[in-house]
């Protein structure tokens, strides 16, 4: 045996020897568990961590395959619903959570602007949103308006939403006023004649782009409803076409307007129909619901299937799904648009102050009748709000409205805010 081969020999049985050694030690309690890479991972998860820093998936599939779980959402299960602004419920419910209750019932009003701004008002009240009419654009520059707006967005910690009605034709707060706009928008009906769907979608681009310039996010449009006959009051309002032609037009509004950034409002829910002018008194819909099923519910189902942010309700009775309470009230009407439209977005009331609900309240503020029907914003004048803060905060200190249902409504609403990067 030369030398070379003495050296190997000698380093083998040492070799050989460390590994006995290791494995009788390894059945020692008190040392360390050795994991071999023949050792199955199903016959290791057994130990417990202080015997070893090898972390050991519960799976039988490889380390490499098994995917984390998925953090747990921070507000209540039920509220989770995939919804359009799902991203940012975390961030706006830990919003909410910090909010004291004045605070989180000012965030569901849209209150008309007063005619002499002072930035008390929203202050007092932490308006979520100003609705702003033709008064508060008349006489007035680009200017100067653009400096109201950026004073209104800038009043509060958590900045308001601005909206106006811009349909184009009877319905302009901006356009019509030669000042401001160099000209006024036509009603769909007449670009839908001229242009078919191209100059919709051409008119809802520069009517976004146009809010925008003058700092407002929100527009109360399309109208979704369906009429065909001149006698209707909504009728030089609507497109005039049938449903399916009525359900791409909404589309195309809702797509183009939201791409430039202003929100869309599809009104009025569950549609108008034929029916007599809310603003002066009550009105009743008698029609069967196989009728809104086959034309009224489709624009409405396009405009949502196609991201609407808003839904505005509309102030009729409607017989055929609740005969006792104006839609704005009626929480069968909100339960509908949840759960059989699914919409996740923000639901709106119509202004509160028309005559259909003064006459229905006998004057009573309808603040807390329309938190429990379930909108998530009330539209009103201004001089509503100081009645409807306080008698909505009442009814949640006597139990008649449930904080989590203004919770729930404000984190749809702030979650949009963050969406839209207001926040």
């Amino acid at each position: 045996m030369n030398r070379s081969t003495a050296v190997k020999r000698l380093s083998a049985w040492i070799l050989s020897a460390a590994l006995l050694l290791t494995a009788g030690c390894s059945g020692s309690s008190g040392s360390k568990r050795h994991v071999s890479s023949t050792v199955s991972v199903t016959s290791e998860k057994a130990s417990s961590k202080s015997e070893s820093s090898l972390w050991v998936p519960t799976s039988s599939a490889p380390a490499s395959q098994v995917s984390e779980e998925k953090p747990k959402n921070i507000y209540p299960s039920e509220w989770e619903d995939n919804g359009i602004f799902s991203a940012y419920y975390d961030k706006a419910y830990r919003t909410v959570q910090e909010m004291p209750l004045d605070e989180k019932i000012g965030q569901m009003l849209y209150a008309s602007c007063p005619d002499k701004f002072e930035g008390d008002f929203a202050r007092q009240y932490h308006l979520g949103g100003f609705v702003l009419f033709g008064k508060d654009f008349a006489g007035k520059t680009k200017k100067e308006v653009q400096t109201n707006t950026n004073a209104y967005l800038n009043a509060q910690s958590i900045p308001m939403t601005l909206a106006v009605d811009e349909e184009g034709g009877d319905v302009t707060r901006i356009s019509d006023k030669s000042a401001l706009y160099s000209h006024e928008f036509q009603s769909p009906r007449a670009l839908y004649k001229k242009g078919g769907l191209d100059l919709i979608k051409k008119d809802a681009e520069e009517k976004a782009k146009m809010l925008k310039d003058y700092g407002i996010d929100v527009n109360f449009a399309p109208v979704c409803d369906i009429c065909t006959s001149p006698k209707d009051f909504m009728y030089s309002r609507s497109l005039g076409e049938d449903a399916k032609t009525t359900a791409d037009f909404v589309t195309t509004v809702t797509k183009a307007s939201q791409d430039n950034g202003v929100s869309v409002t599809l009104k009025h829910f569950p549609g108008y129909g034929g029916n007599a002018d809310t603003h002066t008194g009550m009105v009743v819909d008698e029609r069967d619901y196989k009728e809104f099923e086959k034309k009224d519910f489709i624009p409405f189902q396009a405009g949502i299937g196609a991201g609407a942010h808003l839904v505005m309700v509309s102030h009729n009775i409607v017989n055929c799904i609740d005969s006792t309470k104006p839609a704005s009230l009626s929480a069968d009407i909100h339960k509908l648009l949840r759960d059989r439209f699914r919409f996740t977005g923000i639901i709106v009331t119509d202004d509160l102050s028309m005559g259909a609900i003064t006459k229905y309240t006998d004057g009573k503020n309808p603040a807390v009748a329309a938190v429990l029907a379930g909108n998530d914003m009330l539209v009103m004048d201004g001089s509503m709000v100081e009645e409807a803060v306080r008698s909505v905060k009442e009814a949640v200190n006597d139990g008649t409205i449930d904080e989590k249902l203004i919770d729930h409504a404000v984190m749809r609403i702030l979650a949009w805010k963050y969406s839209k990067n207001m926040m």
